[in-house]
């Protein structure tokens, strides 16, 4: 997938009901006083650094993506954007009081690595933020139950960490944060304008070898179908962790 494709993805999922909230969410959980620092990790285009920066933070977002930080420094070209990784971040110990990482730690692969280094530059007393989904918890109402779990858990199966989302809470337990709480917000979806990422689900399992043309072709048929007819049914999991660091 191309940076430009995935920047429109990512302005979409922004866009999205409830997503505005939920960004709101996890700053609030971060407990920051005005011109304290803050670390968005995988920042994406930077929207979260931005509204970070309007709240009083001292942010500074942090991707490895060459696209991205480009995109993110045109939108934004007052804001501090920076290149690294969860698992290598550009910051000096303790520099910063708040960490937060959306849509991030499914696609990191050495997760002790990730949090090690959150420890290493949160200061005593810092928080950090995660969020993001379970990959095999996508609901989707279907004549077909089967099929779809069988849908859902291939494209879950394409992802690096697909359901690191539930364990937030021990990775940071095991990892010595303390004060860890999660919550499960709830994205629902009816709208036709959903019906791409069904369709997207349903190719990926058919590129993966878990179903074949017809049975992809006849799924997408029926979640067509409802989209017409005002039938669509989408849920998805969204999982918020927050912790301190001692």
């Amino acid at each position: 997938m191309s940076t430009e494709t995935l920047i429109r993805l990512l302005d979409a999922a922004d866009a999205l009901p409830g997503a505005a909230s939920l960004r709101a969410r996890t700053y609030d959980l971060l407990r920051l006083d005005p011109g304290q620092a803050v670390a968005d990790v995988g920042c994406g285009s930077g929207r979260a650094v931005a509204e970070l920066a309007v709240r009083g933070a001292k942010a500074v977002g942090v991707d490895p993506d060459p696209g991205m930080l480009e995109a993110a420094r045109q939108r934004w070209p007052q804001l501090d954007f920076q290149a690294g990784t969860a698992e290598a971040l550009p910051l000096a110990d303790g520099a910063v009081a708040g960490y937060r990482a959306d849509k991030v730690f499914h696609d990191v692969r050495d997760l002790a690595a990730a949090f090690a280094e959150a420890r290493r530059v949160l200061a005593p007393g810092g928080r950090i933020v995660l969020a993001g989904q379970d990959w095999d918890t996508v609901v989707i109402d279907s004549d077909d139950p089967a099929l779809t779990r069988t849908i859902v858990h291939a494209r879950a199966a394409l992802v690096t960490n697909p359901s690191v989302a539930r364990s937030y809470r021990t990775l940071l337990l095991d990892n010595g944060f303390i004060d860890v709480s999660v919550e499960v917000p709830t994205a629902v979806f009816t709208e036709a304008t959903m019906l791409p990422m069904a369709t997207g689900l349903a190719e990926a399992a058919r590129a993966a070898g878990a179903i074949d043309r017809e049975r992809a072709d006849a799924w997408i048929a029926e979640q067509a179908a409802r989209a017409r007819d005002g039938r669509l049914f989408m849920a998805v999991p969204l999982f918020v962790a927050a912790a301190t660091r001692p």
